[in-house]
């Protein structure tokens, strides 16, 4: 009768990664892992890239020498567009024509048209600083949505002059951020984060004549609002009509209100 293999065997080959287990093979033989046969090892999945997705090509009007893109044709009428996340890049060029328009005519007006759902607090403070600086005044536009940043940056135009599309959505509430390091680090970011949203509030109630103090309680979720809500609230002065009209529908009631 051949003999019992001695119980160390089965252990030191377990340990040594010959043999496996799973609930539905029991005890397996496990291949030699070499990463040639799996490239996973070999090249890991690189982790999600943050990096802009290329925009798509702009269409161009025009002919011959006087082809160039919309952008740059709208700009020639004083027209400047937000029609993405408000991000470094994009606040540098708003920044850049904004300059350029004042620097070409201090009196006449020109329009910033919004369809963004926010982003970088410090680019849109740029955006809003910039808005302040000009001599011009600055009508703004909602189409779309104007969320966060976006919305706050429709309020800063020149009173008056502030308008929405019958269907835009617009939207406030307090910046949102995260923290990570040390607890004193931490406590600095915190601290910073209650410093910006305080600024923030203060200048919402400064354009809408609104109590600060109903801003920072509407702040405090997400709030949204119609075109005509946005007037009464003072974040627009009119609201643009449209070839059709419709009765607004009522808002409907939160399941969990707080």
């Amino acid at each position: 009768m051949r003999s019992p293999a001695p119980a160390m065997a089965f252990t030191s080959l377990y340990r040594s990664g010959d043999f496996g287990w799973d609930a539905s093979r029991g005890l397996y033989m496990a291949p030699d892992e070499d990463p040639e046969i799996d490239p996973r090892r070999k090249n890991p999945p690189s982790p999600p890239s943050r990096e802009r997705r290329p925009l798509a090509p702009l269409p161009t009007v025009g002919s011959g020498d006087d082809k160039v893109d919309v952008i740059s044709r709208l700009l020639r009428d004083r027209i400047l567009l937000l029609g993405s996340q408000v991000d470094d890049e994009v606040g540098n060029v708003l920044v850049a024509q904004l300059l350029y328009l004042a620097n070409e005519d201090q009196r006449k007006d020109m329009t910033l048209y919004i369809n963004s759902p926010g982003g970088s607090v410090s680019a849109g403070m740029a955006i809003f600083d910039t808005m302040n600086f000009v001599p011009c005044d600055i009508n703004t536009v909602c189409f779309g949505t104007a969320a966060s940043m976006g919305a706050f940056l429709l309020g800063a135009g020149t009173k008056g002059k502030r308008r929405s599309l019958p269907n835009s959505r617009i939207m406030i509430h307090q910046p949102l951020g995260g923290a990570q390091g040390q607890a004193t680090d931490i406590e600095i970011q915190a601290k910073e984060i209650l410093f910006i949203r305080a600024l923030l509030c203060e200048y919402i109630a400064d354009y809408t004549g609104q109590p600060v103090e109903k801003v920072e309680d509407d702040c405090d979720r997400d709030f949204f609002m119609t075109p005509e809500e946005a007037k009464d609230y003072g974040i627009i002065d009119e609201v643009l009509s449209s070839k059709v009209r419709i009765p607004t529908p009522a808002r409907p009631e939160l399941m969990f209100a707080a």
